[in-house]
């Protein structure tokens, strides 16, 4: 067998796989997509498999309608960002100084960081820390304990040191500060691992339900995600009372629950395209010659 004929067998089956595995992936999503877009009564008679029965946008229009689905999407975005541009900020600024093997105590920092990786109090001491901090029912307290991850400034701490030190050298010989050199030679080089680490938060952030479980009462203030996951909880409180016989609670539609997730799927996903180029592009190609 030629070299050429084994490397098109090899490519064909990667293809292969790659499809298989997108299919796999793929398949819930357009699966709820179908839902959302289908009739009750298709829906109730199992119809709904990958394409939409009887279409009706009924669902659509009804999450819409509603004014606190709306008004937690617009506090998730704002949350979101929020979280996302201070994670960012501070994982920046820890992340760069702890690159550099001249900072004194730089490896007793590198081992409480660690540390923290593998053990933490647990959840009823970061209650009662957020309690007695006054950040219960505030947006804060969604988004200073969580600020900071110990392993995304690992990675972007591993970057930081594969960049050439003579680029710093350089700048600090044209009269750059570590704060000058940071901004204008550092992080234009490394949008790419900036792009990836800012959709680590945001999609951690958006997905994040937990926290706002534990710490936050106020209705005006439940993100997306803890929204749906009442929603899908008073749903089968509202089952079981029927099947007990009690009381006449109208049970949530199957389409309405799944045009629910889509719409609070579709707004980060809408997020990848733009900072695809960045995972793909070069960093370093061009900066140093020789």
């Amino acid at each position: 067998m030629s070299e050429n004929t084994a490397n098109r067998i090899f490519n064909t089956v990667n293809v292969i796989l790659i499809i298989i595995a997108m299919v796999l992936c793929l398949a819930p999503f357009i699966h709820i997509i179908a839902i959302s877009l289908s009739s009750n009564r298709a829906i109730g008679s199992g119809e709904v498999s990958f394409f939409p029965k009887e279409l009706s946008f009924e669902a659509y229009a009804k999450v819409f309608a509603d004014t606190s689905m709306i008004r937690s999407l617009l506090y998730t975005v704002w949350l979101t960002v929020l979280t996302t541009v201070l994670s960012m900020v501070m994982t920046i600024a820890a992340a760069y100084p702890l690159a550099k093997s001249s900072l004194k105590g730089r490896k007793w920092f590198m081992l409480v960081i660690v540390v923290t990786m593998f053990f933490s109090g647990g959840i009823i001491p970061e209650y009662i820390l957020i309690k007695n901090l006054h950040l219960l029912d505030s947006t804060w307290g969604l988004v200073l304990p969580g600020l900071i991850s110990p392993f995304y400034m690992i990675i972007l701490i591993t970057f930081f040191k594969g960049i050439p030190e003579s680029l710093e050298e350089a700048a600090q010989i044209d009269g750059s500060t570590h704060f000058g050199t940071l901004l204008r030679i550092i992080l234009p080089l490394s949008l790419p691992v900036m792009a990836t680490l800012s959709l680590f938060y945001a999609v951690g952030r958006w997905n994040g339900f937990q926290d706002a479980l534990m710490y936050i009462t106020k209705p005006d203030l439940f993100p997306l995600q803890l929204k749906m996951y009442q929603m899908i909880q008073q749903n089968q409180i509202t089952e079981l009372m029927q099947n007990e016989g009690i009381g006449s609670v109208k049970v949530l539609p199957e389409s309405l629950k799944a045009a629910s997730v889509i719409f609070s799927t579709l707004p980060i996903l809408l997020v990848y395209p733009w900072l695809q180029r960045y995972f793909i592009s070069g960093v370093m190609v061009g900066a140093v010659k020789g």
